[in-house]
């Protein structure tokens, strides 16, 4: 899921929870017919939030599997190519810690 997707769907659960609680903050507010209703819309917002962040969470982890997966499958066909890759990224890694802790 791109990083605009994330903060979209951020942005859009910490709407829905703020409007919850203005709803749920008036119908502490009001009484009878009216706080009822309050309560009833801030139940419905509340369960959009929690379908927003669900929907978000389960297409991360297919996501993550199909990473996973299709890592697994380049490694397995080119396990050389793999090696020499990370050993790669281990040195480049390496050679950046050590640089930071000369400046310190």
């Amino acid at each position: 899921m791109p990083a605009n997707n994330i903060k979209t769907v951020r942005n859009d659960v910490r709407a829905l929870l703020q409007q919850a609680q203005d709803l749920f903050a008036e119908a502490a507010a009001a009484t009878g017919k009216n706080a009822d209703e309050l309560r009833a819309k801030g139940q419905q917002v509340l369960d959009q939030a929690l379908n927003t962040a669900q929907e978000a969470q389960s297409t991360m982890l297919q996501t993550g599997r199909q990473i996973v997966t299709t890592t697994d499958d380049y490694v397995q066909s080119n396990p050389w190519r793999a090696i020499a890759i990370s050993s790669s990224i281990g040195l480049l890694v390496g050679l950046a810690i050590g640089r930071c802790a000369d400046r310190n």
